[in-house]
């Protein structure tokens, strides 16, 4: 496939880059590329990992070296066309913004000249599409987000973050999953787990779904913080029209 390139990450890793942008393009290429890559089943390979404009596939060398496994990627991409990809799901990623919760908002306004319910209209009315997990265990990088609210990042970056903050930094809106430092503007948190180790599956999300805020109040959030603790929260996903 044109513009496609093979990168050695080591002795063990191989990076096929389909491009040098971020775009929803790409991404459909490599869901389809990792989709051919598990269904031929190539001896060696250990995981497959998507990024935003590329799939690093981890192998084991004493079964398959580098080029007779960019061989068989290369027999793949002819059929890149005819994978059929599961349509991309949405999940609804409820959030009490502002307050202790988002303590960043009004920075966020006051940046883009908006009123806080303003930012909040904004930031709750796309679909963003999930291009990658990293940084931290289900740290979701979105894309979708409106240039309308984009807003630097913090000059001095918070020593601790809560899990489920809700921030924008730059052009880029995201969730983190777990305490951690950062110096991402704080706009809200949601009662959801993105990580839960003790969970049968640890990661809520997924590269390649779709998330969409909702804005909660304050009893809802609570509400919505038990049942997610004893395990009864109906979390709302649905398939993404077109």
């Amino acid at each position: 496939m044109d513009g496609v390139r093979y990168l050695a990450a080591g002795d063990s890793a191989v990076c096929v880059e389909f491009g040098n942008e971020i775009s929803p393009e790409i991404n459909k290429k490599i869901r389809a590329f990792k989709i051919a890559v598990e269904k031929e089943q190539i001896p060696g390979i250990v995981e497959t990992v998507p990024t935003y404009r590329s799939l690093l596939v981890h192998y084991r060398p004493d079964v398959i070296g580098f080029g007779g496994l960019t061989e068989r990627f290369e027999s793949l991409m002819g059929s890149l066309s005819g994978i059929p990809i599961p349509p991309p799901t949405v999940i609804e990623i409820p959030v009490l913004y502002g307050g202790s919760m988002g303590p960043d908002i009004e920075n966020v306004a006051a940046h883009n000249h908006k009123t806080v319910k303003e930012v909040i209209r904004i930031h709750t009315s796309g679909e963003y599409l999930i291009y990658m997990l990293g940084f931290i265990a289900g740290f979701p990088y979105l894309g979708g987000m409106s240039k309308e609210i984009a807003t630097p990042r913090l000059k001095n970056p918070r020593v601790k973050i809560e899990g489920g903050s809700v921030g924008i930094a730059g052009e880029q809106t995201g969730i983190y999953p777990v305490d951690s430092p950062g110096g991402w503007q704080l706009i809200g948190r949601t009662p959801l787990k993105l990580y839960d180790a003790d969970r049968e599956k640890p990661v809520l999300l997924e590269a390649g779904q779709y998330i969409r805020f909702r804005s909660v109040s304050q009893e809802e959030y609570e509400r919505i913080e038990k049942e997610v603790a004893d395990g009864t929260y109906q979390y709302v996903v649905y398939d993404k029209e077109g």
